[in-house]
């Protein structure tokens, strides 16, 4: 199978891009999928990317595999999300190596507490917990790490 490819997202795709971002949060057993949180997503994309998100896709052959919106001037990872279909092959692992590209000296970020999956993977990827607050934009509890170029693991 192809490796998908990492490139920028096109304003005709954020509607796949927002499907994908659902898709992937529903197979954390955090939510349900409904055409309420897809209008949500698409509007928050389209919203987002004209507020100066750097949106990129993961391009499988013309099928969107993965999406990663970072903020660069903020050094601030906001979302990465990969289709469950693409889910645990490296995808996400190479989204991050993208974006320490993009953000080489400090990257920082929040995940969903209850997702005990990608804070643990987030720190086993180096990143060091710093705080937890509730995000008053969706109730959830969040955990806040921050990776630092040479900071000891």
């Amino acid at each position: 199978m192809p490796v998908p490819v990492i490139r920028p997202a096109r304003p005709d795709e954020y509607d796949e891009v927002a499907r994908v971002w659902m898709e992937s949060f529903v197979s954390t057993g955090l939510g349900e999928s409904t055409p309420t949180l897809l209008a949500q997503l698409r509007e928050r994309v389209r919203r987002e990317a004209e507020k100066g998100w750097s949106l990129y896709v993961a391009d499988d052959n013309g099928r969107i595999a993965a999406m990663l919106a970072v903020h660069v001037p903020d050094r601030y990872l906001d979302q990465l999300f990969v289709a469950p279909e693409y889910q645990r092959a490296g995808l996400g692992r190479r989204l991050l190596r993208f974006t320490r590209e993009k953000l080489p000296d400090e990257i920082w970020l929040r995940c969903i507490r209850e997702n005990d999956n990608a804070w643990r993977w987030y720190e086993r990827e180096g990143f060091v917990f710093e705080r937890e607050a509730v995000e008053p934009m969706n109730g959830f509890t969040m955990k806040y790490y921050r990776w630092k170029k040479g900071a000891a693991p």
